[in-house]
């Protein structure tokens, strides 16, 4: 599956399939998930989490994105604007990564997903009206 990046500065309410939002001021990246069950996928930039790499031309993810607590459980990653399906992972390695994660995280990280105002999420139309 190829991916198309938007390098935005507001997400728009509804997420266009096979469209990756990054915003580089609020170090984030949103996506609908890619196994095309609608849901909002979140990756946060920081030490702890996620890291961009935009070559000029296309974006990379990097770790995996494990969509653990969503009923589909995906897992991909994301190079070079494709998708590249990683295997199922069991329920105990879920909880094992997870765990893992917890401990992996800092207050810095911890700012960087409570830190995005609500403004970023607003539609394009009411922003326009501001």
């Amino acid at each position: 599956m190829k991916l198309r990046h938007e390098f935005v500065t507001t997400v728009p309410e509804a997420l266009e399939q096979g469209v990756i939002y990054v915003s580089i001021e609020y170090r984030v990246a949103i996506h609908s998930c890619c196994c095309g069950c609608g849901k909002k996928v979140v990756t946060p930039f920081s030490p702890n989490s996620w890291k961009l790499t935009f070559d000029g031309k296309t974006i990379s993810l990097y770790p995996s994105i494990g969509n653990w607590n969503f009923e589909c459980k995906s897992h991909y990653w994301i190079t070079n604007n494709q998708v590249e399906w990683a295997r199922k992972w069991t329920d105990r390695e879920i909880v094992n990564s997870q765990r893992k994660n917890a401990l992996a995280k800092t207050s810095d990280s911890k700012k960087n997903t409570e830190g995005i105002p609500r403004s970023f999420f607003k539609k394009k139309s009411d922003q326009d009206n501001d």
